[in-house]
């Protein structure tokens, strides 16, 4: 059997290039090599070989996170070259890139969000209009940014305008919102190949305690936090997270998978914080860790996201 000629894309230039190239190493290593041949183009320097190679790749795997990479950008480049991929469109990956949009989908979908307001770097941070709208402690993170870079708690007024400035200094739009406190749990979807969402089982993602919530160290270092699938909530919660889940992907124009993280009060209360259209695909990230839990292991996974993609192929 032919084998498949496989451009794993990664690296890039955003400030998840780390996290994108070894989620790509796990992904070279762990794809059938009977079944792919596979080639790394890191995206940052190998743009122009992508495009030369065109006719000889038959399907793009997009590792990339965050700008020009989970944002639309390199979908759109794939798509005018013919080339399919995994994972949400132009469309999908702009929405759920940009957590002003999301949040206003979120919104209209009848889903709980944290209260929020965005600022533009171009315009004076006004302090009083910003507690008279919002009540502290506030979560400030850049409008479009992953893996928790920027992020900052805010407890009082003298603590705003330097967080804020943190979280310019990686995007020009600053989301501020009200922490929400409770656990801290996420839902992925997977399609079949009918295009049926599937939703995954929920996981609660614990760090330690030291960790006001589930920042860059506390995602990437070893043995900070505890992930537990199934997640140990009630069924109502369980449903009802993965309700929303369901609802968001379809709402957000998404496709393939995704991956909504979101926080459960001790009322039972859920509210949506963010949706990943790329979520981390090592095979003790969240969302293998939950396909794991439903019976498919990360190889598997990765050929079903594959065989997705390829369906779209246009010969």
């Amino acid at each position: 059997m032919k084998k498949i000629n496989l451009a794993l894309l990664c690296g890039g230039i955003s400030s998840e290039r780390e996290v994108s190239l070894k989620g790509a190493e796990g992904i070279k290593n762990i794809l059938n090599k009977d079944k792919y041949d596979v080639t790394v183009y890191d995206t940052a320097t190998q743009l122009a070989d992508i495009i030369n190679n065109q006719d000889n790749i038959d399907v793009a795997f997009i590792l990339l996170h965050g700008k020009y990479g989970e944002d639309g950008t390199i979908q759109g480049l794939l798509e005018l070259l013919g080339i399919p991929y995994q994972g949400s469109g132009v469309l999908g990956s702009a929405i759920a890139m940009d957590k002003d949009a999301s949040k206003k989908n979120y919104k209209n979908s009848h889903i709980s969000t944290p209260k929020w307001l965005t600022l533009d770097k171009k315009n004076k941070v006004d302090t009083d209009r910003i507690f008279s709208k919002l009540l502290p402690p506030l979560i400030a993170k850049p409008a479009t940014g992953g893996s928790s870079i920027g992020i900052n708690i805010i407890n009082n007024k003298d603590e705003l305008l330097v967080s804020i400035n943190k979280c310019f200094e990686h995007d020009p739009i600053v989301i501020l919102e009200e922490f929400i406190k409770g656990r801290e749990i996420t839902c992925g979807i997977l399609e079949d190949k009918k295009g049926a969402l599937v939703a995954l089982p929920v996981v609660e993602i614990k760090p330690k305690k030291q960790y006001a919530f589930f920042d860059y160290n506390a995602k990437y270092t070893s043995g900070e936090t505890e992930e537990i699938c199934p997640a140990p909530i009630s069924e109502e919660a369980t449903k009802k997270a993965q309700r929303y889940a369901k609802t968001i992907h379809k709402a957000l124009h998404l496709r393939d998978y995704s991956r909504t993280d979101m926080i459960l009060t001790e009322k039972g209360d859920i509210f949506v914080l963010e949706t990943n259209t790329i979520p981390g695909m090592t095979p003790t990230s969240l969302l293998p860790l939950a396909a794991k839990a439903a019976g498919m292991d990360f190889g598997e996974l990765l050929d079903r996201l594959i065989e997705l993609a390829l369906m779209r192929k246009i010969n």
